[in-house]
């Protein structure tokens, strides 16, 4: 799941990013409305940490901005600013939820979570397609019952195929979602195919009920067999 922090407080935007990393989000930063503009402009995220004062602008323009454009990313609003009257415009303009400085860490997963299982999985902690069930709290996959052992971009991959079931995947979109900012570093596709190569011999192996179909030139559809 990838995640954009938009928070112009140098240290509290570190340790944002470097607590949901350790629970293995995908994060991005941006410091400033003009930053966050042209990453949204481009990307799309699962969830968007917002806060409200921002060097360049404030974040209630930049959340109506994002209702107008119809993007439906979760955003979840984190602000020092703790009256009822700033949560009520937040939530109003479309905000998802709306957590006050300070807060402990664990809290803002929990958040995270819960808006994520709201906008992606009905508010479900697993997920079952045939006999395929991901744990989402536990980061955990099993066949029929039976622990399917995948590493962490196998996770990932699988889990962004899950919430994109029947739909086609291209591999640019893929890779820009799972790997994040560090796409830039890469100079092809190969570690895509290497990592999506491999989950799809584990799925075969536990015959699991999905499949992950390649369509030539473009990307990847998961399906129920």
């Amino acid at each position: 799941m990838k995640i954009l922090i938009i928070e112009d407080e140098q240290d509290m935007l570190q340790n944002m990013k470097d607590f949901l990393e350790k629970e293995n989000f995908v994060v991005e930063t941006a410091d400033s409305v003009f930053e966050a503009q042209n990453k949204i402009g481009v990307y799309s995220y699962d969830c968007i940490l917002l806060d409200i004062n921002l060097k360049d602008g404030s974040g209630f323009s930049l959340l109506e901005d994002l209702k107008k454009n119809n993007i439906e990313d979760g955003v979840i609003i984190v602000s020092a600013r703790n009256s009822l009257d700033d949560k009520l415009e937040g939530l109003n303009l479309g905000a998802d939820d709306y957590l006050a400085k300070p807060f402990h860490m664990s809290e803002l997963n929990a958040r995270v979570k819960a808006v994520l299982r709201r906008r992606q999985f009905k508010g479900n902690n697993k997920i079952t397609i045939g006999n395929l069930s991901i744990d989402l709290d536990e980061h955990e996959v099993s066949i029929d019952e039976k622990p399917l052992n995948l590493n962490r971009k196998e996770f990932e991959i699988l889990l962004f195929f899950t919430s994109n079931q029947n739909r086609l995947v291209n591999k640019s979109a893929l890779a820009e979602h799972v790997w994040g900012d560090h796409i830039d570093q890469a100079d092809s596709f190969e570690f895509i195919y290497s990592q999506i190569k491999n989950l799809r011999k584990k799925l075969k192996a536990a015959d699991a009920d999905i499949e992950i179909k390649a369509v030539y030139g473009i990307g990847y559809k998961l399906v129920e067999r």
